[in-house]
């Protein structure tokens, strides 16, 4: 498997070919028989329904030893746990208070994972949210859709990798998928070249229903673009997995319109949309059947795929960087260049 960094970029219009290829016609790669989690550990981010639920019933399906469900309402968190131990008894199943909106919640959890857990083998970041118009996270300022899909994601994964290295088995990598989408491939990212750029993604006469969510998922893609060259496969493998359009997910829950449009849009979801088992396969084919050559990859149709085009080019390269510096920035609260600066060490 060629690094998605290396691949040519792909001059295939997106709709409708890019879209039928990865919805219809790519066949899910399940793990084999011999493969098994016994002994390992995993954290799979909103877990107690959609994707996050099924990926994580698939981890204990391989004997998975320990899950940590973490969600944003422990009480539904209890819920999905109770219906998981049910079927597999022999699991330790925890429940952790996750807030992706608050920078002291991701902390705390960060924290707690470092003290209590001896073992750290996978991260499923599959939390998401998809908003349909403006809406500003009054902790810290951002939009939503940007806090959530992006800030909080990447915060997380960075204050986790000390974890993952240190507290997996001694010569295996520990894994990290990040959850993705196809749709960055279509994204038009106007804002690119503003500087700041992170104020502009905030600012509510440039949210486009359409655009904001693609480019929240694109700026992850930028984001491992660079944190590749800090992070060793040998230590911890990162990649982002696109489970492509599945149906009966909550992600875009707060879909507003007439009766019509919804009805269409929820009978465009049953006739096209994947179910939850075969969308989040492609997370368990990330985490459990790729390995070293799947670091730094987008895996789209259970494959490395080219980076959207934009990332290539002399202006991609530039807003990378940018992203990169905004970010660590955002984070400086927390040291979290010099955390990631030790995963050289």
């Amino acid at each position: 498997m060629t690094g998605s960094r290396e691949l040519e970029p792909s001059q295939v219009p997106f709709f409708p070919t890019i879209f039928f290829n990865n919805q219809f016609k790519a066949k899910p790669q399940w793990p084999t028989k011999d493969k098994n989690l016994i002994g390992k550990t995993a954290i799979v981010t909103g877990s107690n329904t959609g994707l996050g639920y099924e990926a994580a019933v698939q981890l204990l399906e391989l004997k998975l030893s320990h899950l940590i469900v973490a969600v944003r309402s422990v009480e539904k968190g209890l819920q999905a746990a109770t219906q998981m131990r049910a079927k597999y008894p022999d699991a330790k199943i925890d429940v952790w208070a996750l807030d992706l909106c608050s920078y002291d919640s991701i902390q705390s959890f960060a924290e707690k994972a470092d003290k209590e857990l001896g073992r750290l083998d996978i991260v499923i970041l599959n939390a998401g949210r998809a908003r349909m118009e403006h809406h500003k996270v009054e902790s810290t300022g951002h939009e939503e859709s940007f806090q959530v899909n992006y800030l909080s994601t990447i915060f997380l994964l960075i204050l986790l990798l000390p974890s993952l290295k240190f507290k997996r088995i001694a010569g295996h990598p520990a894994h990290v998928t990040i959850a993705g989408a196809a749709l960055t491939l279509d994204a038009k990212f106007i804002h690119r070249n503003a500087v700041p750029l992170f104020a502009s993604l905030d600012a509510p006469e440039n949210f486009d229903r359409d655009d904001s969510y693609r480019v929240t998922k694109l700026l992850a893609q930028m984001f491992l673009w660079t944190l590749v060259d800090y992070v060793s496969a040998d230590d911890v493998i990162i990649n982002i997995a696109d489970p492509a359009f599945v149906r009966g997910t909550s992600l875009a829950r707060d879909l507003k319109g007439s009766l019509v449009f919804r009805t269409l849009f929820s009978l465009f979801g049953y006739i096209a949309g994947r179910s939850p088992r075969v969308g989040a396969s492609c997370y368990i084919d990330a985490v459990v059947n790729k390995g070293k050559e799947s670091h730094g990859c987008f895996l789209m149709s259970w494959e490395s795929h080219p980076f959207p085009g934009l990332l290539y080019t002399d202006d991609g390269k530039t807003a990378t960087q940018r992203v990169w510096e905004e970010t660590m920035a955002e984070f400086e609260f927390s040291s979290a260049r010099q955390k990631i600066e030790s995963m050289k060490e």
